[in-house]
């Protein structure tokens, strides 16, 4: 019997030996690799919906841009482009700042507006005290604002755009806000 687990015992120091030489292999070859370098992001809304059918009442879309580095480098002079239809019924408010204004309203998590602040279509931001987004980081706009009124049918789409030094071509938002409704008139209950 003693044979037996004596045979058994230099089976398992042989196949520990084994594993060993494998995972040092292993190791050898990984370090070996080489990862090219990838440059990747997504950028995606999150947004809740107050919608309101009286017509005397404004319909509110709460929303945040999140933007992610997914790749393994780091993303340089981010900014963001949220975009409003063209002739649409939809407000956009948003907490940012002006180049201009006082030191004291910039904080390090604010946005600022870098486009012309008459456009109602359109509103660049960058990150304030943010240069960079690194690797598996995510950097948010939140709690912006999108109002309109029901007096009038409508129907749009906000999409959004991230750029940085490395995509200077932009990538578009996951998932798009589309916003329709249809107002109807009713008719006068005295005719």
């Amino acid at each position: 019997m003693r044979t037996g687990r004596n045979d058994a015992e230099q089976k398992v120091i042989e196949l520990k030996g084994q594993t060993e030489s494998y995972v040092s292999e292993i190791k050898k070859r990984l370090e070996e690799l080489i990862i090219p370098d990838s440059v990747s992001m997504i950028g995606y809304f999150t947004s809740s919906l107050n919608i309101s059918y009286d017509p005397e009442q404004e319909s509110l879309c709460l929303g945040s841009f999140h933007v992610r580095n997914i790749g393994n480098q780091p993303l340089t002079n981010p900014y963001l482009c949220i975009k409003l239809p063209e002739d649409s019924p939809f407000s956009f408010s948003g907490r940012y700042v002006y180049e201009h204004f006082k030191q004291s309203l910039k904080g390090p998590t604010s946005w600022e507006r870098i486009n012309d602040r008459s456009s109602n279509e359109e509103f660049w931001l960058k990150p304030l005290g943010k240069t960079s987004i690194e690797p598996d980081e995510t950097i948010s706009f939140t709690n912006f604002q999108i109002k309109w009124a029901h007096n009038l049918s409508y129907s749009g789409t906000i999409m959004g755009f991230t750029y940085c030094d490395q995509l200077k071509e932009g990538v578009a938002v996951l998932n798009p806000i589309n916003l329709n409704g249809i107002t109807l008139i009713q008719e006068d209950e005295n005719e």
